[in-house]
């Protein structure tokens, strides 16, 4: 009886153990961005996402887990030839993804070794369309059509390759130099550029400077002409005034009989003055007579303002 009851315990025990094997390989767990191909009789069946799966145990199993997530992969230096037939070092940086699990499992052996080596052959293609100098400057136009290219042949892969990247460009040393040699003269050349541009501008601005003090110079000039005008003017005006106002007075002064007497003496004191300044002058003497005397000179000024005093008197009468 002992021995019954232990050969059932045994056999529960063995089933219990068969059902958690069973049940271990037919349930499955898919993470996040990941996908399981699975082969029945060696033979693909489904791709599995991620989440709760079941599989037929000892009929299905996983034959290929593929990361669907976007992987970054390095390409190896190598040596491409320009079009001017320089030789360059290029390496660089692939960013791809896989979209069909089943074409990366089946399509192709290993994707990332075939996009890779893809990728290399394409950037020698187009490194050899353009020059040297080229390359430095359409770097991105590289990157895209290297992309394109890759993508346009990799789609039976099942494989998208999102960007293209080059990392590093070496020309040989002696081109190196050769562009070390250009870019010194062509900084040389700005320098003399810049240099003759500040020397001209300097030019101008002495120039201009100059051009404006003379301007200035010419302006104050004027100013000081026109005012020095304007004082003789006035002083001219103020003399002008002044004798008229004393010819007035004079005139004033010659109606009455006392101012023809005044006036008579300053005339007769004026004619002797001129006659002495003369006889110092000169060393001819010239004599008196009737005509030319002191009486006479006095006769004829009296004569002057009598008939000054009569044109007076007869306006006066003609006023009234």
């Amino acid at each position: 009886m002992n021995e019954i009851i232990e050969l059932l315990f045994n056999f529960w025990v063995g089933l219990a153990i068969l059902v958690l094997i069973i049940v271990k390989l037919s349930v499955k767990f898919v993470p996040q961005n990941r996908a399981y191909v699975v082969e029945r009789f060696g033979k693909y069946n489904k791709t599995m996402e991620a989440g709760l799966n079941f599989l037929i145990p000892f009929m299905d199993k996983v034959g290929h887990d593929r990361n669907l997530k976007e992987q970054a992969v390095d390409v190896p230096s190598q040596s491409s030839i320009t079009r001017d037939n320089i030789s360059l070092i290029v390496d660089g940086v692939l960013y791809l993804k896989v979209l069909d699990p089943f074409k990366a499992s089946y399509g192709v052996d290993n994707y990332t070794y075939a996009v890779t080596q893809l990728a290399q052959t394409t950037m020698r293609s187009e490194i050899g369309k353009i020059e040297l100098d080229k390359t430095f400057e359409e770097r991105e136009a590289l990157n895209t059509n290297i992309v394109a290219q890759i993508n346009e042949a990799s789609a039976p892969w099942g494989v998208q390759v999102l960007r293209y990247e080059i990392k590093d460009i070496e020309p040989p040393r002696t081109v190196l130099e050769a562009m070390e040699r250009q870019m010194k003269a062509e900084r040389e050349k700005r320098a003399v550029i810049l240099e003759s541009e500040g020397e001209r501008q300097s030019a101008i601005n002495v120039a201009e400077g100059n051009k404006k003090s003379i301007v200035l110079a010419a302006e104050a000039d004027r100013a000081e002409q026109i005012l020095k005008a304007q004082g003789e003017a006035q002083a001219i005006i103020a003399v002008a005034d002044a004798k008229a106002k004393a010819l007035e007075v004079i005139g004033a002064a010659a109606i009455e009989e006392t101012g023809q007497k005044a006036i008579q003496l300053d005339l007769a004191a004026q004619a002797i003055e001129a006659k002495q300044a003369i006889a110092k002058e000169s060393s001819v003497i010239l004599l008196s007579d009737e005509k030319t005397g002191a009486a006479n000179v006095v006769a004829e000024a009296m004569t002057i303002i009598n008939m000054i005093n009569k044109k007076k008197s007869e306006e006066f009468s003609l006023d009234e």
